[in-house]
């Protein structure tokens, strides 16, 4: 049976919540699992399903691949349950597996040769100065993407950015990795990491500037 059969699927919204210490009840948890409990595995599943489905959704388009990623996350967090150390909550340890398990599953797919973003970055006159000044939009207040139709308009933007760059922005700018775990968990340096985030950062404003300037305007 998969794991999703008997899994809750209508859990909290919003991303894993990044603490450093483990309350009692999931230090009875952690014990339970190590202990072999399936009521406690099961317990886990349960608890952290639907936002590890939200992380994996944010990766990889597919639906499918997303749910055999959280899966295959799920399987290697109960075999390793032994290795977790207690440093930081169980459902953010939980969060980094998944985050690997949904970036192996694109690296497993066959990848098709990347489009240039070059067009998307800011290009610079012979003084050296930007041919386009910056837009007013970019100092407004986060809120202005509260709304359901921006965020969406937000998120296909992010998926028009190759993968090389989406999934840096996705590490650093929404599952909020820092700099060196982006680095690890990409394999690369981190400052090709940071320079990968500059242009990533970069494209997406070019990317959202037409809607933005416009309800600016209006």
């Amino acid at each position: 049976m998969r794991i999703f059969e008997t899994a809750v699927m209508d859990p909290p919204k919003g991303n894993v919540v990044m603490e450093t210490h483990n309350p009692p009840a999931e230090a009875d948890l952690i014990g339970r699992l190590r202990s072999g409990d399936q009521g406690a595995y099961e317990q886990l599943v349960r608890d952290n399903i639907g936002r590890m489905l939200a992380v994996a959704r944010r990766f990889l388009k597919n639906d499918e691949d997303a749910q055999d990623a959280v899966q295959e996350a799920f399987v290697n967090a109960f075999r390793s349950i032994d290795r977790f150390e207690g440093g930081a909550r169980l459902s953010t340890w939980l969060h980094r597996i998944v985050v690997n398990a949904a970036l192996m599953k694109l690296r497993s797919k066959r990848r098709r040769p990347e489009s240039s973003i070059d067009e998307l970055l800011p290009t610079f006159r012979e003084d050296g100065h930007l041919d386009s000044p910056n837009s007013q939009w970019r100092s407004l207040p986060d809120t202005m993407v509260v709304r359901d139709e921006d965020r969406r308009y937000v998120r296909e933007a992010i998926d028009k950015l190759p993968d090389t760059y989406r999934n840096v922005l996705l590490l650093r700018d929404i599952e909020g990795l820092d700099t060196a775990e982006s680095a690890k968990v990409l394999g690369i340096s981190e400052n090709a990491t940071k320079v990968r985030l500059h242009r990533a950062r970069q494209a997406l404003q070019s990317l959202l500037e037409p809607r933005f300037r416009e309800e600016t305007a209006s």
